[in-house]
């Protein structure tokens, strides 16, 4: 796992399956959505989609993956994206982006579009944030903790985990205003427009849509 929790109580992070399945209208159903996809777009940005990811994207269900239809269109362009291209050609769009030797296409940590370069304040702060929840990089994950694909998969687990004294609405709140919300829209603005993302510029849509639904919902938190 990208993510570690330090709490004695809670040293198991939540589980990181996906089921791509229609909520229905409960709350519990909603929260429930909200982790998943979360959870699909950490997997979606850290490495090439697995097989098993992609498989579960080209047989989901083509309405919005939770209550409202704000996410239904990019929900559905990205299902029709996966359906579009086989792995080997999406595999080879996420290393045209993100990876190869030096720069990369379109850069994925907080710190390049907060300060202009990376392992800046941003990812100070951030580690001190993610210090105060108890959290830590899993021991695995190589990159830094302001990558995009970390950030959500710490926004999961403070929607699903079960440490309530952490993974709770205000929690997600605030690390959502503070650490993802300022310049995850940037991000999605430079890989939807690069004109190698085809299936990423699906993705793109999807992360700007999800976090126009997340800050309105936050927003009547006040």
């Amino acid at each position: 796992s990208v993510l570690r929790t330090k709490r004695i109580e809670s040293d198991r992070p939540v589980s990181a399956s996906v089921s791509l399945t229609q909520p229905g209208s409960s709350a519990l159903d909603e929260e429930t959505a909200r982790a998943e996809l979360y959870g699909v777009l950490s997997q979606l940005y850290y490495a090439p989609p697995s097989p098993e990811l992609l498989s579960a994207l080209r047989v989901a269900v083509t309405e919005a993956p939770m209550e409202g239809g704000f996410l239904q269109e990019p929900w559905q362009q990205l299902v029709a994206a996966a359906r579009a291209q086989d792995d080997a050609v999406i595999a080879a769009e996420y290393d045209r982006l993100f990876g190869g030797v030096g720069k990369p296409e379109v850069f994925v940590y907080a710190s390049h579009y907060l300060a202009g370069f990376l392992n800046e304040k941003p990812l100070a702060r951030l580690r001190t944030s993610l210090d105060r929840l108890g959290l830590a990089r899993g021991d695995t994950m190589p990159e830094t903790e302001d990558h995009v694909a970390y950030l959500c998969e710490v926004m999961r687990y403070l929607i699903a985990g079960a440490d309530m004294a952490v993974c709770n609405l205000t929690a997600q709140r605030d690390f959502f205003a503070e650490h993802i919300q300022p310049w995850l829209p940037a991000m999605c603005n430079a890989l939807e427009q690069h004109p190698a993302a085809s299936f990423y510029a699906a993705v793109a849509r999807l992360t700007r849509a999800f976090a126009a639904v997340e800050a309105q919902g936050f927003d009547m938190l006040d």
